[in-house]
Formats: C-alpha cells, sequence, structure tokens
C-alpha cells in the first residue's frame, strides 16, 4: 500500500445557512483541492467556497465505497480533501464508518465541529431547552424505520420518563409511533414544535402538542428534514429564575459582600 500524503477534513457546515458554518470549516473548504459534499443536506452556497478548479462533487447519489474511493484516490495524489456534512459530524453524520476505512487504509483525517440542527432550531425560535425545575437535559434521538434499529432500553418512553426535553431527528415518517409512545407518559397536551429546514430560506416552525403532532405535519405537507422538539420546557413562560445571576448565589467570581456599616 503506497504512503498518502493528503489529509480528509470531516466538515460539520451546520444547519444550513452559508454564514452558520464555523471559521475553522470554511477555511478547509476554502484551502482542499477536492469537496465532497451530502448535497440533500448540504446546499451548495455553503461549498462556492472551494477553490477554482477544485473537484466539488455531491455524494448524495454515491455509495460509501465509492465516495471511499474517491478520497483515497485524492489522498494518494497528495490532495486534501473536505468532506462536508451537514450539521455537527458527530450526530447520525455517518462519519464512523468512514473512519473507519481511511484508517485501514492509513489515511490520516480530522473532524471540524459544526452547528448543530437541535442549538440552531433553538436559536431560531429564541427558545432555551433546559428550564430551572422543568428540564435540566436534552436528549438527542430518533425513532426506527428503514434505518438501522435503536438499541434496546433507548426508546421514546424510556426518555419521556426523565422529564427531559427531546429533540427528535429522523422521524418524519413516523409520528404515530412517537403519539403512541409520548402521550401516554407526557399527556396529549404536551408541548411540541416541529423545525423545518432551519436557517434554510424556506424554514418553518410548527407548535402544537402530542395530540396534533401528526394532523400539524400533515397539513402543512412535511416528509422529511425535520426536527421536533417535545417536552414542557418548550415555550414555558412561567418559572423561577436560574441561581446562575441570582445575587444571594455566591461563587468564585462573585464572592460574598460584606454588609455596610450604618449610613452614620
Amino acid at each position: 500500500m503506497s504512503e498518502t500524503t493528503g489529509k480528509v477534513h470531516f466538515i460539520g457546515a451546520g444547519p444550513g445557512a452559508p454564514d452558520l458554518i464555523t471559521v475553522r470549516g470554511l477555511k478547509l473548504i476554502e484551502s482542499c483541492p477536492v469537496c465532497l459534499y451530502a448535497g440533500s443536506l448540504v446546499p451548495e452556497a455553503v461549498v462556492a467556497a472551494a477553490p477554482e478548479g477544485a473537484l466539488v462533487k455531491d455524494t448524495a447519489p454515491m455509495a460509501l465505497d465509492e465516495i471511499v474511493a474517491l478520497m483515497e484516490e485524492a489522498c494518494r495524489a497528495g490532495k486534501d480533501v473536505a468532506r462536508v456534512h451537514s450539521g455537527d459530524p458527530s450526530l447520525y453524520g455517518a462519519i464512523a464508518e468512514q473512519i473507519r476505512r481511511l484508517k485501514a487504509l492509513g489515511i490520516s483525517y480530522d473532524v471540524t465541529p459544526g452547528v448543530p440542527a437541535f442549538a440552531a432550531a433553538a436559536a431560531a425560535l429564541g427558545q432555551e431547552l433546559t428550564i430551572p425545575e422543568v428540564a435540566q437535559s436534552v436528549i438527542i434521538t430518533r425513532t426506527a424505520m428503514k434505518s438501522s434499529k435503536m438499541p434496546e432500553g433507548e426508546s421514546l418512553s424510556a426518555f419521556a420518563r426523565t422529564g427531559a426535553t427531546l429533540a427528535i431527528h429522523l422521524s418524519a415518517r413516523n409520528l404515530l409511533a412517537i403519539e403512541r409512545e409520548l402521550m401516554p407518559i407526557l399527556g396529549a397536551d404536551c408541548p411540541v414544535v416541529v423545525a423545518y429546514r432551519v436557517s434554510w430560506p424556506d424554514e418553518a416552525f410548527l407548535r402544537t402538542d402530542l395530540a396534533g403532532l401528526r394532523a400539524a405535519v400533515r397539513e402543512a405537507k412535511l416528509t422529511r428534514t425535520v426536527l421536533i422538539f417535545v417536552g414542557r420546557a418548550i415555550g414555558m413562560e412561567d418559572f423561577r429564575d436560574s441561581a446562575l445571576y441570582d445575587a444571594a448565589h455566591v461563587h468564585v467570581l462573585r464572592p460574598k459582600r460584606a454588609k455596610r456599616a450604618g449610613n452614620g
């Protein structure tokens, strides 16, 4: 096996808007002579920064072995590869199997994080997902249909019992299962927000509850690229302030203030 001098850079492109990619990710795209991007989820505007003459290829219609073969060919020719994924590549990015093959081929790589969809959606909503004494955890999950099955113990019903805010990916066609698992635990009136193509020009948000989830999505004709938030923290306004900025909360950067003597 010949030595490789090129490197593969896995880059999180963020949720879609070209200005939500990190500075590091953008600089890598600007410098790599080969750019492979998941065109079904990454807009062309994100990879438009590739240098003049670069090979820019949409990998959406390609199989894993074809993609890895392109990476190997480039790296053995001494060319770095920008491998651009949507959101943050650590979440449903399918980079693990690519990395495994690169290691077997002796090809070096690194990973640049991106803005994950759930964070971009919460920002667009002006919503904090962790509300004091309501929900202090966020569970990022999905449901199983044609994709690989969920591991034992990772069920929506189990997650719902924690009271955490749920961020459910890849489940636009599995809404009945979501309702059946969550309503007995969280209640039919539990708040839901469906986020569609966050930060894209056609971005949309649906506010509903578990009982109205299917009807809302059906009416909006959304069949893919949605993220579903479920939890009591969603849209809540009547809650206690956190201790973080409470005047009585003493910590190393805000020590206890000495009481002043009388006005005398």
